[in-house]
């Protein structure tokens, strides 16, 4: 069936409320308005009131009754709005949803989901239009997810809410009206599995959410000029599949990380650490790290689509490996 990002999203939440009268859905606007970009959409109208709640404003409060419904029983999917409000529950996050079943031992599991809008959104502004997974990649204890297609954000997402850890799932706004062919039976993703989306033999280019698509783009580009590109979506920032990004990048030789968030103190920097470290012999050339400009992302679009990579950004960096 062709479905948008977003409708994949909610087929998969609406598939496993049918399947585990546990599940709730809670955030806000999440229950009659179906969320502020409709990825809740006719949840309520189907559940009820009793298993899809509004909240007030409040995301300290909402990360802090997902994880208490979690440890007693339930199995939270809440929202945020956009994943930059995520800092506003920071704390609860850090030490509460991402230690608590390590603190606890056997006695609970957190099967708590969170979700959110991340990236930039067409003047969205700073405070709005973030990429913060590389904030939590420093608080163990926690699964992150960022999916690139439709078939991809289903079923990760369903993989997630059966998973008795807890999860970060960020959604790229961008990606949201983006239509993909899924398939009409159910179906899983496991998580901690990368994907590639392109095999080639020249180089490697890690990408993550928005930017495989770009990086998609990049290759096709680069493969007119001879340059045989292999671009892998790792799904799951953490745990990573090292596995499958060793194994390109040592056929390759040369690596290309490709984000929307900022360099410095990026996924990219600890992705890079990681394969100097590891891979040092197996590199022809220093890997190379294509993600947004230092910059608080603006307000005017022209400016703001300048600040996020493209396919000639990534062309370019592709190339000085060369």
């Amino acid at each position: 069936m062709l479905v948008t990002y977003a409708q994949a999203i909610n087929a998969a939440m609406k598939e496993e409320m049918r399947r585990d009268d546990k599940m709730v859905i809670f955030g806000e606007d999440v229950a009659q308005h179906g969320g502020i970009f409709g990825v809740t959409r006719g949840l309520w109208d189907e559940f009820g009131s009793d298993r899809v709640k509004n909240t007030p404003v409040s995301e300290n409060a909402i990360a802090a009754v997902g994880v208490g419904a979690a440890v007693f029983g339930l199995r939270p999917c809440i929202e945020f709005m956009y994943s930059d409000f995520m800092l506003v529950a920071y704390n609860e996050i850090f030490q509460s949803v991402s230690k608590w079943r390590y603190l606890h031992g056997p006695q609970y599991s957190v099967p708590l989901v969170i979700r959110s809008a991340a990236g930039s959104a067409f003047g969205a502004g700073a405070e709005h239009s973030n990429c913060v997974e590389s904030l939590f990649l420093h608080s163990p204890g926690l699964t992150m997810i960022t999916p690139s297609t439709a078939y991809d954000a289903k079923g990760l997402l369903k993989s997630a809410i059966r998973s008795n850890n807890p999860v970060l799932f960020f959604e790229q706004k961008q990606l949201y009206q983006v239509k993909e062919e899924i398939p009409d039976d159910e179906y899983l993703i496991p998580i901690g599995v990368a994907d590639i989306k392109r095999p080639g033999k020249d180089v490697t280019i890690i990408a993550v959410g928005l930017m495989v698509r770009r990086a998609l783009e990049a290759a096709e580009k680069l493969a007119a000029e001879g340059i045989d590109a292999e671009v892998i979506d790792p799904r799951t920032i953490a745990p990573l599949d090292r596995e499958t990004l060793f194994g390109s990048i040592r056929k390759t030789h040369r690596a290309v990380i490709v984000e929307e968030s900022s360099k410095t103190g990026g996924l990219g920097a600890e992705w890079a650490a990681m394969i100097q470290e590891e891979l040092y012999d197996s590199m022809d050339a220093p890997v190379q790290r294509v993600a947004a400009l230092d910059v608080p992302l603006p307000y005017n679009v022209a400016y703001e689509v300048a600040a996020i990579p493209d396919a000639d950004r990534i062309i370019s960096a592709v190339k000085t490996l060369f």
